[in-house]
């Protein structure tokens, strides 16, 4: 059938007498042409409601893919590594364990007072006063403020920081002045000397 055969067919059909029930016998280019538009309807169809869904899907798969590709070589690469990260474990607490035994428990302090003065007293200072202060608790442990007046000269005071700094316990130096003493024309060395309490032990 020739293009002008389809043209005849569809000049002589009267498009209001159709009716679907009776599309059997609609001339061929007619049921061609709806047969052609319920296949276009099918695809959109079948494309919105169902493969655009898929689509969406498959990338998230492939994103989550890729997700856990990286998780898996990372613990493949702890795994690997799990003696090394162990001994690592161990020496961190043996070093903490050996911090832990530099801070005073609460009934050591009355050494460590004994010990600052010695050291004092060792560097040529005139101690005036060693005053505890309020303690400070922070998230993990508790601080010791310790204020100290010392009467002295320019290298006392560098012996004594000497001398606190090689204390077996944990003692820094904080806050510090000196000022010559009105009354003897001698320097006054202030200082505060904090220790710290690992909070576990309040427990």
């Amino acid at each position: 059938m020739t293009d002008k055969d389809w043209l005849a067919q569809l000049r002589g059909v009267d498009f209001s007498e159709l009716e679907f029930s009776t599309i059997g016998v609609w001339p061929l280019p007619l049921r061609l042409g709806l047969l052609a538009l319920v296949v276009v309807a099918t695809l959109l169809a079948a494309y919105f409601f169902h493969i655009r869904d898929m689509g969406s899907r498959l990338e998230h798969l492939q994103r989550e893919e890729v997700t856990l590709r990286n998780t898996f070589a990372e613990k493949a690469f702890e795994s690997a590594n799990i003696e090394a990260y162990q001994a690592q474990m161990m020496k961190l607490e043996e070093s903490f364990s050996a911090l832990l035994a530099q801070l005073p428990t609460d009934t050591e302090v009355p050494g460590l007072l004994e010990d600052i003065t010695a050291v004092g007293y060792g560097s040529s200072l005139e101690i005036d006063s060693i005053t505890l202060q309020p303690e400070v608790v922070a998230d993990y442990y508790v601080e010791l403020p310790i204020r100290i007046v010392a009467l002295g000269g320019y290298h006392d005071f560098g012996t004594f920081v000497s001398g606190v700094s090689g204390l077996s316990r944990i003692v820094t130096l904080q806050d510090y002045s000196i000022v010559t003493d009105e009354r003897s024309q001698r320097l006054t060395f202030e200082v505060t000397a904090k220790t710290y309490r690992y909070k576990a032990q309040d427990n």
